[in-house]
């Protein structure tokens, strides 16, 4: 205090100094910072403001939109004004999307009659997971093997025309419809979100999906490349049923903020209203190849061979003709793949040598490829052939009762066997019997007259078909012939 007192003239000299600087500072703002200095435009082209940028509203808000697609399951409470909507899926669950024409009168005359072709994708929301969609996708491919991340419910869809969906692209399914009529599709999400997160310590919110739809119409060569219009919404995937409680956890805690905290807040809606968004960059993925899954017909829904997985590849049937040997090449082996009708899977094989393949279990087969195709691959590789319905041994008569007196005479001592043939039956019928007993004679089928079975005290049953159909499997019979009455045949005798 007492050396403030001493320099009383020596505080008036500076901040006289320092109020002079400062106005002779102020009086060149309006210099410096001119109308054309910098302008609003200018700020919002910098790198920063560019990913914002795309999100801003049209520039005509009151532009009407050719289509309008409406997710029917509520959206999230939660969720503050200004924020895109979130809506909970269940994972498995049929949720109807329903297309909308919204043109007005005149407008887009050419689409008057004619189909559009929609193609429905579930991706990733985060920016950083979607610059690794491919290896996240391959992930969850060789986690659930035979599984699709998006699916059409066919029975419950409606207007829906050739849906297609290709077994490489498991998040992407399209379809044709008509504007003009009626149409709601209902789309099945497999995956949950909780799947692509990083798995710590249990507990960790799911990642956030986007159900997008790309709309287009035909061009002069018939192909759907005309881009029409494309939107998507905000949703997150759970498992049965956690949808349901989620939403209530979420309404619960709305319940209990205070009528000013809920104003920031924007409320639950029962529908979710997909809003205008780009085409999807990558909208020359999904071919014109049908899924096996889904039916190219109009009106019908068929199941394909194996467990009608989206993901088996239609191939044209080829019997397995060859064994894999241990002693061949990855390059070999991927050759098997694709000859045996196995190329979906040749990509998860591709560095597996003709013994790695054979050293896996029927276990682990079936958790790679699914139930259907892991079965049908297990036995390939063990180069299993199909058991045949029926297997009898026969021995001719005559050459039993020659060896039988040659161990009586003592010619052949213990070393005297009867000689058997195996006759391995599928249609268990009499003219099946006949065809392979002429085989056994090397005769015709014409030759053999009929076929009896010797009954009790001798009698002659003549063999029919519900007779062959009670054979015990792998029963033996001696072949007795006996000249038939007329023409050049026999009759066999089954004893």
């Amino acid at each position: 205090m007492a050396w403030a007192l001493k320099l009383p003239l020596a505080d008036e000299v500076i901040e006289s100094g320092l109020v002079q600087d400062f106005d002779a500072s102020l009086s060149g703002i309006g210099q410096e910072l001119g109308a054309g200095a910098y302008s609003m435009s200018d700020v919002l082209a910098l790198p920063i403001f560019k990913q914002e940028e795309s999100s801003l509203p049209p520039e005509n808000e009151n532009k009407i939109l050719p289509f309008q697609y409406v997710l029917c399951a509520a959206t999230s409470p939660a969720v503050k004004l200004h924020d895109e909507t979130l809506t909970y899926l269940n994972q498995g669950q049929s949720y109807e999307i329903r297309m909308l024409d919204n043109r007005k009168m005149g407008e887009l005359p050419e689409l008057n009659g004619k189909l559009v072709k929609s193609i429905f994708r579930v991706v990733f929301h985060d920016r950083r997971l979607q610059y690794t969609e491919h290896q996240q996708l391959e992930g969850w491919r060789w986690n659930r093997p035979g599984d699709r991340i998006l699916d059409i419910d066919i029975p419950m869809s409606v207007g829906i025309i050739d849906p297609r969906a290709n077994p490489t692209q498991l998040n992407t399914v399209e379809f044709l419809w008509d504007p003009s009529k009626r149409t709601s599709v209902f789309i099945q999400v497999h995956c949950i979100s909780t799947e692509f997160t990083m798995r710590k310590h249990g507990g960790e919110k799911g990642v956030p999906f986007r159900v997008q739809i790309d709309t287009f119409k035909e061009n002069e060569n018939g192909d759907y490349t005309e881009h029409l219009h494309s939107a998507s919404c905000q949703i997150k995937v759970f498992k049965p049923k956690g949808a349901d409680r989620k939403q209530k956890t979420d309404r619960e805690k709305m319940e209990k903020r205070t009528p000013h905290e809920k104003e920031k807040y924007q409320p639950s809606y029962e529908t979710t209203i997909l809003t205008e968004c780009s085409p999807w960059p990558e909208i020359t993925y999904v071919n014109n190849v049908p899924s096996p899954g889904f039916s190219s017909s109009h009106s019908s829904f068929s199941i394909s061979e194996g467990n009608g997985s989206p993901n088996h590849q239609p191939e044209p049937p080829a019997p397995i003709t060859d064994n894999l040997l241990p002693t061949s090449t990855p390059q070999e082996a991927q050759q098997w793949l694709h000859r045996n009708r196995f190329s979906t899977f040749s990509r998860l094989f591709t560095n597996f040598s003709g013994a790695d393949l054979l050293k896996l279990t029927r276990e682990d087969v079936i958790q790679i490829c699914g139930p259907a195709d892991g079965i049908r691959l297990f036995n390939a590789l063990k180069g299993r052939m199909v058991r045949p319905r029926l297997t009898i041994y026969v021995c001719q008569e005559s050459q039993q009762l020659r060896d039988q007196q040659k161990h009586e005479d003592g010619d052949a001592a213990n070393s005297t066997f009867f000689v058997y043939h195996a006759i391995y039956l599928e249609e268990l019928t009499a003219v099946e019997l006949t065809e392979k007993i002429a085989q056994l004679f090397s005769i015709s089928a014409q030759q053999i007259s009929q076929i009896y079975k010797q009954g009790p005290t001798g009698i002659h049953v003549l063999i029919s078909d519900e007779m062959i159909q009670n054979f015990q499997d792998e029963s033996c019979f001696i072949l007795d012939t006996m000249k038939a009455e007329t023409n050049d045949s026999y009759h066999i005798i089954l004893k």
